[in-house]
């Protein structure tokens, strides 16, 4: 019942990522002006713009998700498993680097999400 969680608790983290409020990418239409503008994490625009991580952590974070079907059968995949969601929970967290207007709630919530996962993994090992 614990494995079937990871794989739920990931498969909610996705959902997140599809949400278009997640990638923030904020556009200077005039030298005093600021839009901020929300993308999914599945996006290329913020990718376009040189905002690289949403991508790189929705990618990661479907690569978590596929190794959290294989732990279903194999118990071999959880140090995998932990130090992929620790790897994608800080590169989650890179957007903070430009400032707090290039992370967005749902962004938080994705990374509060990577690292609950992790925390979940570890305790399966034990």
């Amino acid at each position: 019942m614990k494995k079937i969680s990871l794989v739920v608790f990931q498969a909610l983290t996705i959902v997140l990522e599809a949400l278009p409020l997640g990638a923030v990418c904020t556009f200077a239409p005039s030298p005093t002006e600021r839009v901020r503008e929300t993308f999914s994490y599945f996006s290329l625009i913020p990718f376009g713009y040189a905002n690289f991580t949403p991508l790189i952590t929705a990618i990661l974070t479907v690569v978590i998700l596929l190794l959290s079907l294989i732990s279903l059968k194999k118990d071999s995949v959880f140090n995998a498993l932990f130090v992929l969601s620790i790897i994608t929970a800080i590169i989650s967290l890179m957007p903070l680097m430009y400032g707090l207007n290039n992370y967005s709630l749902v962004g938080a919530f994705i990374t509060i999400a990577l690292v609950t996962e992790s925390i979940f993994v570890k305790a399966q090992q034990k």
